[in-house]
Order: C-alpha cells, then sequence, then structure tokens
C-alpha cells in the first residue's frame, strides 16, 4: 500500500528520493525553503544532471502522484513519514560536518507534529546526532512521545542515484532501542517492493545508521588512495598500475572496483565525509583510531599537483603561456557535479600558473563557470583541443574513451595526451604518433 510521505530539502538527494519514492507508489511531497526550486522541481525541470531522474519526475508530477512546496505546515498535516534529505556540508575552516540545514528542518517541523509521526533521516551525519534531533523533535513536537526519529542512510552513487534507490544493495534503518514504535514497520512497508524483491534490510540501533554511511565512505576513500599510492611505486619502479590492479583485483577479498589510479577522488561526499569523520572521532576520544584518513586525504589531494607537475614538464618546463585542453570538469562521470573536483582544480591550478586552459565537459560547463568563471569553455572536444601544447583527459565520460586519436591529430599544436584517468588505450594513441602519459604506467 502506499503512503503520504513528504521528503524535506530537494537537493540532490532529496529531489532524487522524492521521484524515486513515487515511483515506488507513494503519494510523495518534497519541501524545500527555496521557491525557485520548488518552482522549478513542479515544472518537471531537475536542477542538476542526473540519468533517468528528469524522466520519473516529470512521470509523477503528470500522474499526481508527487509535487513540491515551501510549506512545513502543509508537510505536517499531510504525511505519515517526513524523510530529512537535507545537505552536511563542511564546515568554513574546519573538518567537522554542518548540521545547520538539518537542525534547521527539526525546528521547522517539530512544532507542526501534532499527531503520531515518523522523521527517518536520511543525510549524512556525525554519529550521536540522530539521538540529540530524536530528543529535540520529542521536547518540541506538540505529539512529544508519539513522534519517531530514526535514521535511513543513504548510498547513492552520482551517475546511478536513481537506479540505487529503487535497487539498492542494501537498505539500513536505525531505530532507538528505549523506544520501540511504528518506525520499522513503516520502513518496511515504504520499502516493500524492494523487500519481495530480497533487498536486505539490516535493523540496527542509531549509531550503528550513522556510521554505516561515513564507514563504507572511508573504506573507499581509502581504496582509491591506496591503488595511488602504489601508482607511485608503479612509476619509479617501471611497472604498470592497470595491470597490477587487475592482477590483485581478481581477488574477491580485495575486488576490482575502486582500485583505478588516477587524479584522485572528489564530489560532495567523499572529502567532506571522511572529514567530519576525523573530526568526530577526534571528539569521542578515539581519534587515533582515524588517524590514517588524515593520510589517505593527502595523498587524495597531492594527486592534483602531481598532474599539474606532469603537464608542466610535457609541455616543455613551464605552464606560462603553454595551451593546454582539458577534457571533463566533473567529478565524475554521467554527473554535471563539480563539488571539490579533481579535474576542475588541476584546470584552475594550471591557469594560476599562466597556461591558457580550455575546458570542455558534456554536461557541467555551466556548474563551471558558477565557480570558476575566469577559465575558457569549449562547446566540443575538437574546439577544447584547438592548438593545445597537451590534452588532458580528466573525468572518463565515455565520449573521451571513444575519442579517435586521428581525428585530433590536426587540431593540436602538439600530440601530447595526459590520461588522468587511465581510460584511454595507450597502444592506440601512440600508433597514431601520440605521446601517451598515464598515471602510474611506464
Amino acid at each position: 500500500m502506499g503512503h503520504r510521505i513528504t521528503v524535506l530539502g530537494t537537493g540532490y538527494l532529496g529531489a532524487t528520493h522524492a521521484a524515486s519514492m513515487a515511483e515506488l507508489g507513494h503519494d510523495v511531497l518534497g519541501v524545500d525553503v527555496d521557491p525557485g526550486k520548488v518552482a522549478k522541481l513542479n515544472d518537471g525541470e531537475v536542477p542538476f544532471y542526473e540519468p533517468g531522474l528528469q524522466q520519473i519526475l516529470q512521470a509523477h508530477l503528470a500522474g499526481g502522484r508527487l509535487r513540491f512546496t515551501g510549506s512545513y505546515a502543509e508537510a505536517a498535516a499531510w504525511g505519515d513519514v517526513h524523510f530529512l534529505t537535507v545537505g552536511t556540508p563542511q564546515k568554513t575552516g574546519e573538518l567537522s560536518a554542518d548540521l545547520t540545514a538539518v537542525e534547521a528542518v527539526i525546528d521547522s517541523l517539530a512544532p507542526l507534529l501534532t499527531t503520531p509521526a515518523v522523521v527517518l533521516g536520511k543525510s549524512t551525519v556525525p554519529v550521536g546526532t540522530a539521538a540529540v534531533l530524536g530528543a529535540r523533535l520529542r521536547a518540541v513536537a506538540p505529539a512529544g512521545d508519539e513522534v519517531e526519529l530514526a535514521w535511513n542512510p543513504e548510498f547513492l552513487r552520482e551517475g546511478f542515484a536513481v537506479q540505487d534507490t529503487i535497487h539498492p544493495d542494501r537498505l539500513v534503518l536505525g531505530v532507538d532501542a528505549d523506544r520501540p514504535g511504528t518506525a520499522e514497520r513503516l520502513t518496511r512497508e515504504i520499502y516493500a517492493q524492494l523487500l519481495a524483491e530480497d533487498v536486505p534490510l539490516l535493523v540496527t540501533d542509531l549509531a550503528t545508521a550513522e556510521l554505516a554511511k561515513v564507514a563504507a565512505n572511508a573504506f573507499l576513500a581509502t581504496k582509491i588512495s591506496f591503488i595511488n599510492a602504489i601508482a607511485d611505486v608503479c612509476e619509479a619502479a617501471g611497472a604498470d598500475v592497470v595491470r597490477l590492479a587487475d592482477a590483485i583485483g581478481y581477488d574477491d577479498r580485495i575486488g576490482r572496483r575502486f582500485l583505478n589510479a588516477g587524479i584522485g577522488f572528489g564530489g560532495g561526499c567523499l572529502p567532506k565525509d571522511i572529514r567530519a569523520f576525523m573530526a568526530r572521532a577526534g571528539e569521542l576520544g578515539v581519534g587515533h583510531a582515524m588517524a590514517f584518513l588524515r593520510e589517505v586525504d593527502n595523498v587524495n589531494m597531492s594527486r592534483r599537483a602531481a598532474m599539474v607537475e606532469r603537464t608542466r614538464l610535457a609541455v616543455g618546463g613551464s605552464l606560462l603561456g603553454a595551451r593546454v585542453a582539458v577534457l571533463g570538469a566533473a567529478f565524475k562521470p554521467d554527473s554535471d557535479d563539480v563539488r571539490d573536483s579533481p579535474a576542475l582544480n588541476v584546470a584552475g591550478q594550471m591557469q594560476l600558473q599562466g597556461a591558457a586552459v580550455s575546458v570542455y565537459d558534456p554536461k557541467a560547463t555551466e556548474s563551471c563557470r558558477r565557480v570558476f568563471p575566469t577559465l575558457t569553455y569549449a562547446t566540443t572536444a575538437l574546439e577544447a583541443c584547438t592548438r593545445a601544447d597537451a590534452v588532458l583527459v580528466l573525468t572518463e565520460w565515455e565520449e573521451f574513451r571513444q575519442l579517435a586519436p586521428e581525428s585530433l591529430a590536426g587540431q593540436v599544436g602538439a600530440r601530447v595526451v595526459i590520461d588522468g584517468r587511465n581510460c584511454l588505450d595507450p597502444a592506440r594513441w601512440r600508433a597514431a604518433g601520440w605521446t601517451y602519459l598515464g598515471v602510474g604506467r611506464p
């Protein structure tokens, strides 16, 4: 049976979750304090690029199963389950997470809850947050102890977010052991379609559920920094990190995914999540246990400077006056997200060192302009490469994997390609007369 669900916050996570819940058969009301965002979503416009999202959003708006509002009063009166999906960015000048938006949602909703309700947190928060928010909710809500707070962390991958919501590899629900209520029953009803497909549901305490997301991200970040550190050893020894990753990836205890050397990770989750994890561990008195994450972060950030240095050497020792084409600016393919993007950071650093940088990305140009208006943006890969002294591939879009080296040969100033994601075929580019430079490859 369908539920009346509200989704509080309609950023990347919220908009995806709202449309996906409608897809699972529920009646959904998305809530946001930004009137512009609400208007856009009600018109069927997604303010970011995520494959498949616009189609399901428009379908369920048209079918009457989904709508958006700016009114918390409307949300409180309408829904029986409220998903909390606002962002928790890194605090300015600190490692820890900024919980302002999460607290604001609780403070806006709580006074309006006059009947029993369940609030399901999805945002990534420092461990211990849910218990504090639950107490705050019960203290302020007129319904008091009849209001429950549970935690249902998201595990979305940008570019696959709809798929990951509708067909996840697992569901996690953290409940307050001292307050047995209806949260688990309602969660099972909401996700009934997924549970029927044998998606595992792990019911835990609140703290374990909060840690599930940050622990997963810390592990993935560690895996990426591990292979990037190994890439340095490969370069020094004349080995090939791609073949090495294949060799160790066949071990199912290790696995091949996330073992791709390159310019490192970025985006709105991994960097800020591991920093917030370190900060929270310190507050709990176990900072030493997470100290290795500082090195994971350091290895990751050093990849960017290393790529700038590699480019400087490839264009003759100075970036001043060099023409550099940068293919890819989003932090990963199939996304227009440039938050903490290694590709955009490298482009910016090269421009600061005097290079004329031309950037092309299939989807992220508008996002880039807002963050880095001084860079030059091309409308095609061919245009970006015009008279370039070096071509850098920094986001592994399929369009770049398929590039024909012959088609660029007449366009560039020098046939030098630097593959920051090890996504091109070195033999093919070298056969076409190019100098090919990968990461951790001879």
